[in-house]
């Protein structure tokens, strides 16, 4: 991936070895540290809670299996995080969501394009429109803006072309932008400085 996870947590490495060792009490120390963190990126990239429960169920189930496998040339997080993503997607793909092959590819960002005007800084309002868009959508805008996917990784990720990762950033980024301006979105100090 392109750019690391701006997110980290410290877990000692004495930790991680109890859990390699089957001491069951690590691994519940391990899962009360990430289940919040595995959640919440499940629930940015399928949109529904009972599937991003199912996700953090799936992911510490793998953690349990593979934690033998980690070797510490990553941050723990970064690893955690990526079995959390591959979960997630698994999901999305098996959903069967909707399929924009047969919609025209639009034209990509341009290079100067931010992903939100500046007044659209509140997170509860980025939340909330996110959680507007498609899954398809929303996971590209996810994987691309947050969790430093490249188009490619995208693409193979989601078992689908490059073009339909751009296509997906560039309608999924004006959808939500456009979202974003809509009054029901307008923050109280811009409602406020409208009728100053």
């Amino acid at each position: 991936m392109s750019q690391p996870s701006t997110f980290a947590i410290d877990l000692p490495d004495a930790l991680i070895k109890r859990a390699r060792d089957g001491h069951a009490d690590a691994f519940e120390q391990i899962y009360r540290r990430f289940e919040r963190p595995v959640y919440t990126v499940a629930l940015r990239l399928l949109g529904d809670r009972e599937e991003a429960q199912d996700v953090l169920h799936d992911t510490m189930l793998r953690l349990f299996e593979r934690i033998a496998s980690f070797r510490g040339e990553s941050p723990f997080w970064a690893w955690l995080r990526q079995i959390a993503v591959n979960q997630a997607l698994m999901r999305l793909r098996r959903r069967g969501t909707v399929n924009y092959s047969d919609e025209p590819p639009e034209p990509e960002l341009d290079a100067g394009e931010q992903l939100l005007p500046p007044a659209a800084a509140d997170h509860a309002l980025l939340l909330r429109a996110l959680e507007q868009l498609p899954a398809n959508t929303r996971s590209v805008i996810w994987l691309y803006y947050v969790e430093g996917y490249t188009h490619e990784e995208i693409a193979q990720a989601m078992e689908r072309s490059l073009s339909f990762s751009k296509s997906q950033l560039a309608r999924g980024t004006r959808r939500l932008r456009a979202l974003l301006q809509e009054p029901d979105h307008v923050t109280p100090v811009e409602e406020e400085r409208r009728h100053a």
